[in-house]
C-alpha cells in the first residue's frame, strides 16, 4: 500500500486544494500562535469546507485540553496532532483521531516515551532545542528504530529530492512535510506539493 502524505503548515484555501488535488491524504492547520504558518479559526473553517474528502489535523503546542476540543468542534478538524511535551493524559477525549509528535532529542528512549501514549498515531520530527516543529532540520532515521511503523508519520526535513529514500527505508504509514514544499513559510510551492506527492507514493 502506498504511504500516506501530510502536507502541513497549509495556510490558504488554495493551497488545501492543490495539495488535496495533488493526492494529499492529510492537510495540517497549524494553531500554534508562534509559527508562522499559524492560521486563524475563519481560514481553517474555509479550508476544512474545501476540502471535504481529505483529513484536515489541526496542529496544537501545549494548548489545554479543553482549548483543542473546541476548535476541534468549531473548525470540524478530524485529527488533533499534539507537538508538544503534552503527558499522555491530554490526548484522550478530544472528540477526533489523534496524532502525537515525538521529537527525537538525542539520548532520548522514544519507544518508552511512544508506549505511553494512546493515541491513533505517532510523529517522529527532529529536535531543535526551543523550536516546537516546522524548521526543515532532517530526522535521524535511527531514531524510529523500535517505533511502530504502522502508524508512524516521519517528519523533520524532508524535501522533493530525499522523501523517496525516507519512504523506500522506512516503509512508515505515512510521511509529513512543510517547509520542503515551500517558496517561503508558510507559502507553499504547488508544483513541489505535486511532486513530493508523486515520489513519496511511487517509492
Amino acid at each position: 500500500m502506498a504511504v500516506k502524505v501530510k502536507i502541513c503548515g497549509v495556510r490558504t484555501v488554495a493551497d488545501a486544494v492543490a495539495a488535496a488535488a495533488a493526492g494529499a491524504d492529510f492537510l495540517g492547520l497549524n494553531f500554534h500562535p508562534a509559527s508562522p504558518r499559524c492560521v486563524d479559526a475563519a481560514t481553517a473553517r474555509a479550508i476544512v469546507r474545501a476540502v471535504s474528502g481529505v483529513a484536515c489535523v489541526g496542529v496544537f503546542v501545549d494548548r489545554p485540553p479543553h482549548e483543542i476540543a473546541a476548535v476541534v468542534r468549531d473548525v470540524g478538524l478530524a485529527v488533533v496532532q499534539l507537538h508538544g511535551d503534552e503527558p499522555p493524559a491530554h490526548c484522550l477525549g478530544l472528540g477526533c483521531q489523534t496524532i502525537k509528535a515525538l521529537r527525537a532529542r538525542p539520548g532520548e528512549d522514544l519507544v518508552a516515551r511512544a508506549a505511553a501514549y494512546d493515541t491513533d498515531w505517532l510523529l517522529l520530527d527532529a529536535w531543535v532545542d526551543g523550536v516546537a516543529g516546522g524548521t526543515g532540520v532532517p530526522v535521524d532515521l535511527e531514531a524510529a528504530r523500535g517505533l511502530p511503523l504502522e502508524r508512524l508519520f516521519v517528519a523533520g526535513g524532508l524535501r522533493v529530492e530525499t522523501v523517496a529514500d525516507v519512504v523506500r527505508g522506512l516503509r512508515p504509514f505515512a510521511v509529513d512535510v512543510a517547509s520542503g514544499v515551500e517558496r517561503a513559510p508558510g507559502i507553499k510551492d504547488h508544483g513541489k506539493i505535486d511532486e513530493f506527492i508523486r515520489r513519496a507514493k511511487a517509492a
